[in-house]
């Protein structure tokens, strides 16, 4: 099977400590400040029980870039500035109309209020006036008037019907009362 590259034994060697050896070779001499990176198999270097901290490297930020980042974090101040002033100035402006509302609601109920005042003394005068005038004979007229002879009434309602036929009826032919003696 060694014709065909299928040998399957294991081999001592980790390929990636294998690539990073090679990439170190390759790269000999670019930057000799930066120690090896850990490879072994067990964290540690050169027989080392802890792992090496590799120093960071410090490099100043071009001048260009240091300005930009200062000016855009200047326009950022002044962006939260003014979305602070603008969201103050919509919760004032809810503020007065919600206000405007509620005032706007008073008067309508007020309004609302005396006119139903007025509608019932109306209605009060004119129930007294009406009982003045009492007839013998109209009872079933008046009757008819308290009650409503709309077919389309509500249907969640109770029927109604033969109660306002018996009321109609009794409204044309009037039943006569006798006197007892």
């Amino acid at each position: 099977m060694d014709a065909f590259g299928d040998n399957f034994e294991q081999s001592e060697v980790d390929p990636a400590a294998e690539f990073l050896a090679r990439e170190q070779n390759a790269l000999a001499g670019l930057e000799d400040e930066i120690p090896p990176v850990a490879t072994a198999t067990n964290g540690s270097v050169n027989g080392d029980s802890a792992p090496k901290a590799v120093p960071k490297q410090v490099t100043e930020e071009p001048e260009k870039i240091r300005k930009w980042r200062e000016d855009q974090k200047t326009r950022l101040e002044e962006k939260d500035r003014e979305e602070e002033r603008k969201k103050d100035e919509l919760r004032e402006q809810a503020r007065k109309e919600l206000e405007d509302w509620y005032k706007h609601h008073e008067e309508t109920i007020s309004k609302t209020k005396a006119a139903n005042r007025e509608s019932a003394k109306n209605a009060e005068k004119q129930f007294v006036a009406e009982t003045d005038e009492i007839e013998p004979g109209t009872e079933w007229e008046r009757i008819a008037k308290l009650c409503d002879f709309n077919p389309k009434t509500n249907k969640s309602s109770k029927d109604i019907s033969r109660m306002r036929s018996i009321i109609l009826q009794l409204k044309q032919n009037p039943i006569q009362a006798t006197k007892k003696v």
